[in-house]
Order: C-alpha cells, then structure tokens, then sequence
C-alpha cells in the first residue's frame, strides 16, 4: 500500500512560534490547563476554556501536533484509501476528485490532515494494517467492490473496532458506516424522463456489478420500464455493460449501432460511459439529441461541454465526501454515533435527448 501525507497547517520560515507558557500567562491559567484545553482532557469550566482559547486566538497560537497526538493517543491524520489501477488517473476523475475535495475541506476544518492511500486488488495486506502502523485514527474507503475477499477484510475491520466509512458503496445484509447517495431514483427519474418523452425502446449501459451504484441503477431503470408496461427481460436490447470508463461506451456504440432499429434511447451509468458511447456514435453517424436520445449520470464537467451537450443525473459526490469526513471524526472524537446516510440526486436536463 502506497501512502502520502497532505498537511494544510505549516509554518511561516522565520516565523516567531507561540509558546504554550504565553497562552498560560495571557489566560490568567497553569500551563497544565491550556495543555488540558487542547487535548480535550478532563472536565473544564466553560470561563475557563473560553479564556484560554481567546487567548489562544489573540496570540495566533498552534499546538504541537506531535505532542498533541501523544496527549490525545492519535495520530492527527485521516485516511483515505483509493483503489490503484495503472495507467488511469484517478485524481482526474470527476467522481474521485469531487469527494476527495469534499473530505479535504472537512479535515482542513476540523484541523486534521490526510493521508492517502493507494490500494491494489490484488494486495494481500487488509485494511486492518492501516489502523495497526498508527497512521491514521479513521480511514475512508473509496472504490470498494462486493466481492467475498473484501466483505471479510470489512468485516474483521468493523469487529476491531477501527472507525471506517464507505462511499459510494453499501454491503446488503451488512451494517457498515456508510454515506451513498439514491442512485435508483436517479436512475428511475432519469428513464422516467425518456419515456414521457415518448422514447419506448430504451437501453441501459451499465457499469460492473461489483459496486452497489450499478445494482441501485439497475433497479431504477427496471421498475421505471416496468411501470411504463414494459418488461426488460423480454427486450432483447436492452443491457449493455462497461467498467465507467470512457473507453467501454465507446466500444458499446458499435453494438448498440447494430441493433439501432431496436434502440431510440440509452440511459448510461455515468457520463464518461455517456460521452465514449455519443462520439463513437457519431462516427457512425448518429447524434445525440437527432438520431437517438442518451442520459448519462453524476452530472460531471463533460456534460456541460459534449456536443450537444449532455442530460445527465446529479450526484452530490462532493457533500457526501464532506459529510462521510464530518461524521467519522465525530466518532474519533466519541462524539457522534455509528450512520448510514443516504443523499439524494437530481436530473438536470439538456441537449442530448430533445423532445420528440
């Protein structure tokens, strides 16, 4: 596992360093007790606490991290554990980079620092040997897929005790603390929309069936069809599946090209999908929004500027990275409880599938 340390706070070279006996001196308190304010150690008189940290304020003072983390027994740091595929750039991925602004504006707030974590499938260390090394007090998984391996690894680490949250992801059956967001009323809304446009033979592009947004979508979809009098399984082209990148919708346009008379709309998992299928259509000469109708979903920057542009479902990667940061350090700092958060999506409407 490869890590590396973001750190928000550092100190101007030169700079004159505020000791702890000044703050005391200033707050009328011992030196002890500032240290106490600090650490969050014992009971305080609110008078007092409120005095020393003006005090604090008034004098620009920083604890030392280092000593502060062997008062508080942490380390200061947050983990963050990505998933490492060679030659993909997780950093320039919407979804990645959306929730990891979300968690480092949170940890910058609550005066932690991050720590990133790549992670192979392969790797045969667990999760668990992040919390053994004390680098981290909490770690957020990010890309977890629902395979059998990694359900136990998330297991034992939940019967440890380690603080962790999964985003973007949930484990049927499993308790797990966890923040995703409504992908199947996104998806239902989104296939909904296609059908009150008239559009009937609508497929569906998904991504793999490890990850829970996949099924959510599925489920979406399905019953929107279902609803619409329509039954998925007696159509025979209506699935298509790719790995949300770019690269796999482009290689389904070629399929869903050859069955376009059975094809008026395609509903796609995610934009990159989205936007690899609508220019591998158009070298077959099909547009979004003239010849065929796509939606695609997390309403990333590339919707805004496809041609034409692209309807797509709005996803709130960046307050669930937020929100999944918020509540774990509350539960570091043993003053929140265990959750499952779920935040919804909105349609947000364009080009890509014109009325009819």
């Amino acid at each position: 596992m490869y890590a590396c340390t973001f750190c928000f706070d550092l100190e101007k070279e030169g700079a004159h360093i505020v000791t702890r006996k000044e703050v005391a001196e200033l707050a009328r308190v011992s030196e002890a007790t500032v240290s106490r304010v600090f650490n969050g150690i014992g009971p305080m008189k609110e008078e007092t606490k409120l005095r020393v940290l003006e005090a604090a304020k008034t004098l620009n003072y920083h604890p030392n991290a280092i000593a502060q983390s062997f008062a508080r027994r942490r380390s200061g740091n947050l983990g963050v554990v990505l998933p490492y595929v060679p030659k993909v750039h997780l950093f320039s991925t919407y979804f990645f980079s959306e929730i990891l602004s979300g968690i480092g504006s949170k940890v910058r707030e609550k005066g932690y620092d991050l720590l990133l974590m790549l992670r192979t499938m392969e790797e045969e260390s667990d999760y668990s040997d992040i919390f053994r090394s004390q680098k981290v007090d909490a770690c957020i998984i990010l890309g977890a897929g629902d395979t059998p391996r990694e359900r136990d690894q998330l297991k034992r680490l939940q019967e440890a005790g380690h603080p962790f949250c999964l985003v973007n992801q949930h484990f049927p059956g499993e308790r797990f603390n966890e923040v995703d967001a409504d992908h199947e009323a996104g998806s239902y809304m989104a296939v909904r929309h296609l059908l009150q446009k008239g559009y009937r033979r609508i497929a569906f592009l998904n991504g793999s069936p490890q990850f829970s947004s996949s099924g959510d979508r599925r489920k979406g979809y399905e019953r929107a069809m279902r609803e619409a009098g329509i039954e998925p399984a007696g159509y025979p082209h209506w699935y298509y599946e790719g790995n949300y990148s770019r690269t796999s919708g482009y290689r389904a346009a070629a399929r869903i090209y050859e069955h376009r008379e059975e094809i008026d709309a395609v509903f796609s998992a995610n934009d990159r999908m989205a936007t690899g299928l609508m220019q591998g259509l158009r070298e077959f000469g099909w547009e979004a929004g003239r010849d065929i109708a796509i939606i695609g979903c997390d309403n990333s920057d590339a919707a805004r500027v496809t041609d034409p542009p692209l309807t797509s479902v709005g996803v709130p990667f960046y307050e669930m990275g937020s929100l999944a940061a918020d509540r774990l350090l509350s539960l570091v700092l043993q003053e929140g409880e265990p959750f499952q958060l779920k935040l919804g999506t909105q349609l947000v409407v364009r080009q890509s599938c014109s009325k009819r």
